[in-house]
């Protein structure tokens, strides 16, 4: 997936723009237990073509060094990983020589540009102004109001023509993609060093060592994998740094490409908020999902402890009981082999088809065994259901009334999918259809 990134100084309106082409408020923190929305950057679709936004902070280039040097690497971050970049400027203060000092920056860079004039609210004629945004020498200005959307649509088609072809994913389809998530410190780039059996990254107990994400690719036991390690995803109010943001966002983009997620825990610190965080990404994007404990060799253990964090781990993470766990030791090797045997399982699943006939063979039996919910007298009915995708499987369900159709019955039918058909470690999804009864 390609990458389009908005900058420009404080105060233009970048954020607003962001949340207008994505179609929604991102709001920076969601109360959902498990489900992160931390992000500064969303899928964008347009002509049926889909891209990555990412909004960026202000860049301001004269002030003072230390906010010059940190502003000056988020955007060079930024535009850096950029396909297309949308440098967005205020018709209402017109051109300000911070305009110019980013416009050179992004000159140097040799990136595609769009020139992006906002707060042009008013319809039908262009506001003279936005003729002195050509002095910039980036090319022609889109006049766009981001409150009202005005002027969007032409925006994200120059965009689109600049993205030019999606290109090939550079890893084919026979390896497994992994991405080793989780809070930092908890030793991510340890338990890649020893699989590769050499000291590929940087191993150090300061957090925050691993800056980008680094694909190693390996073949183990006959299977071809491509191994992710991220830099860890703490807690939004602990991401000061601007280059830690960076860092943040490409391994959520890390997550995105991965068929397999594996979220390590630390064995010494247990469960804690950031660790839901980290795992409620992977399942909201519908990843196969492996829980790792690291650390395992250092726990003073009797013939319970296993069992007892194993329970408390499926209470802490109740909003993905699927995703199957492994108590490891990056340091030593403890149960690696069993971690790949899991990877592999959970790939499987997450990508596995089931026929249209089994399904509704299913169905028949689950609605016989417990009635589907009625009320005031109108019963829902259940018609048929089948797999429309896969990573996650993804099931369409069609009824009579939606509104029927209550959560507590969809959760039932997604267990006796489970108790059927196993899908082990990975998230289903039941998107429920209506279908009118005379036809």
């Amino acid at each position: 997936m390609k990458y389009v990134a908005i900058v420009g100084r404080p105060n233009v309106g970048k954020s607003t723009l962001f949340n207008k082409l994505i179609g929604q408020r991102l709001s920076i923190v969601d109360d959902t237990p498990g489900v992160t929305r931390d992000r500064i950057y969303s899928k964008c679709e347009w002509q049926g073509r889909e891209f990555m936004l990412v909004d960026t902070g202000g860049i301001e280039t004269r002030a003072d060094d230390i906010i010059l040097s940190q502003m000056r690497s988020q955007a060079e971050l930024a535009i850096d990983k950029a396909d297309v970049i949308i440098f967005v400027g205020d018709v209402r203060t017109g051109v300000t020589a911070n305009d110019y000092d980013v416009a050179t920056m992004l000159l140097k860079s040799g990136k595609p540009v769009v020139l992006c004039v906002n707060k042009c609210d008013t319809l039908g004629k262009t506001l003279p102004d936005v003729y002195e945004f050509y002095n910039l020498g980036l090319g022609d200005p889109f006049s766009v109001s981001s409150v009202h959307g005005h002027g969007t649509g032409d925006l994200l088609d120059k965009v689109v023509e600049l993205l030019g072809d999606e290109g090939e994913e550079p890893y084919s389809d026979e390896y497994i993609k992994v991405a080793i998530i989780g809070k930092p410190n908890v030793g991510k780039s340890s338990l890649i060093n020893y699989i590769l059996g050499e000291n590929r990254m940087i191993v150090s107990n300061i957090a925050g060592t691993t800056r980008d994400a680094v694909d190693s690719v390996i073949e183990y036991k006959s299977d071809k994998y491509v191994l992710t390690d991220t830099a860890g995803i703490r807690r939004k109010s602990r991401v000061n740094d601007n280059i830690e943001k960076y860092s943040v966002l490409r391994a959520y983009m890390a997550v995105d490409r991965a068929d397999v997620c594996v979220i390590m825990i630390d064995a010494n610190e247990g469960f804690t908020e950031q660790d839901s965080k980290v795992a409620g990404y992977a399942h909201e994007q519908g990843k196969a999902s492996v829980i790792a404990i690291n650390k395992w060799d250092s726990i003073e253990k009797d013939h319970k402890t296993m069992q007892e964090f194993t329970e408390s781990l499926k209470r802490d993470l109740a909003f993905m009981t699927y995703a199957p766990f492994v108590f490891i030791s990056a340091k030593t090797g403890q149960r690696i082999d069993k971690l790949f045997e899991l990877i592999k399982y959970t790939n499987e699943q997450n990508n596995r088809r089931i026929s249209t006939g089994t399904l509704n063979d299913l169905l028949a039996y689950a609605t016989s065994r417990v009635q589907p919910p009625s009320d005031k007298g109108r019963r829902l009915k259940i018609y048929y259901m089948t797999q429309a995708a896969t990573k996650p499987p993804t099931f369409v369900v069609f009824c009579n009334s939606y509104e029927l159709f209550h959560y507590s019955y969809q959760r039932y039918l997604e267990n006796q999918i489970r108790e059927a058909f196993g899908l082990d470690g990975t998230p289903i999804r039941l998107k429920i259809r209506e279908r009118n009864e005379k036809g």
